[in-house]
């Protein structure tokens, strides 16, 4: 029973993020629209030219804009959550009831299968499980792209969620429930480190597979990110070696530092903004072959 409600929940986190992923507005820029946004500069020199680009750079399907608005929210809001949660836990039994019902419900309906299935899923979530993917996906990325940056950028998302993580781990310094006996043994509880870690990993392998598989291959991806992390973010609580409060805060820090990395390397990983380059790159080419922009330069 506990593994088979993971799944549920797994699932359908899974499908709304894909939903959501289907409906971005951004994402690869087709070539017409590349071609479109060359032809404009090479068209339209000096102001109107840069008119030209910056109306490419303005515009969500062609730029970074709206990629780094949805980013900072994502950070605001997962930041938001975890200090919410942490002063509630540290300083109040207002979820307690919470914690203590669903950690009771996972102690009820656990069987030596769902142990062992539950285990299989929480291990997506093992530093060392998302250090071996992270090496393939920035090998794979280098012989793909020759891009120098996707290994510093995975690299940030994983040891930058681990320091965070156990950082927030010593500043709350919360008991693990005692259902199990290992837990004790594990450190802090809050906020659970296996979610976190499976969070900012996954979506960061996400985001980078993205590149190679186009637009259409995003909502596949974000619902695979998304189920993983909410998958180990459930077996955690259904193992009894975490609250559910833990991992909810989990979720929301590694989230957020998935949200700073991809902000910090989206111009070197990313490359957004293709058709305002072009667009630029239209109106360079155009301004080299102009005569008057080339008498004027000479003057100079």
């Amino acid at each position: 029973m506990p593994f088979f409600l993971l799944l549920l929940i797994a699932v359908l986190a899974g499908f709304g993020a894909a939903f959501l992923a289907r409906r971005y507005p951004g994402g690869a820029t087709p070539p017409a629209v590349l071609e479109t946004a060359r032809e404009a500069g090479e068209h339209a020199g000096g102001a109107a030219g840069q008119r030209a680009v910056r109306a490419a750079r303005r515009d969500p399907e062609k730029a970074t804009g709206l990629a780094l608005t949805l980013a900072l929210l994502v950070v605001i809001a997962g930041g938001a959550v975890l200090a919410l949660l942490a002063v509630v836990v540290r300083s109040s039994d207002l979820l307690a009831g919470i914690d203590s019902s669903v950690a009771a419900w996972g102690d009820r309906h656990a069987t030596a299968w769902s142990n062992d299935a539950l285990t299989l899923v929480t291990d997506l979530g093992e530093t060392v499980t998302v250090v071996v993917v992270a090496a393939v996906v920035a090998i794979v990325d280098f012989r793909r792209t020759r891009n120098r940056w996707v290994a510093p950028f995975l690299l940030a998302v994983v040891l930058g969620d681990k320091l965070l993580t156990e950082a927030v781990k010593q500043l709350v310094d919360r008991a693990r429930p005692t259902i199990e006996a290992v837990a004790a043994t594990l450190g802090p509880s809050f906020p659970s480190g296996h979610t976190s870690t499976a969070a900012a990993s996954w979506a960061a392998f996400a985001l980078v597979a993205g590149r190679w598989w186009g637009r259409s291959s995003w909502p596949a991806l974000a619902g695979i990110a998304v189920g993983i992390a909410v998958g180990v973010a459930a077996s955690r609580v259904l193992l009894d070696v975490h609250w559910l409060t833990d991992v909810l805060a989990g979720l929301a820090l590694g989230w957020a530092w998935f949200a700073v990395c991809a902000i910090a390397f989206g111009g070197r990983v990313l490359r957004f903004g293709a058709a305002a380059q072009a667009a630029a790159g239209g109106a360079a080419e155009a301004a080299s072959t102009d005569p008057a922009v080339a008498a004027s330069r000479s003057r100079s």
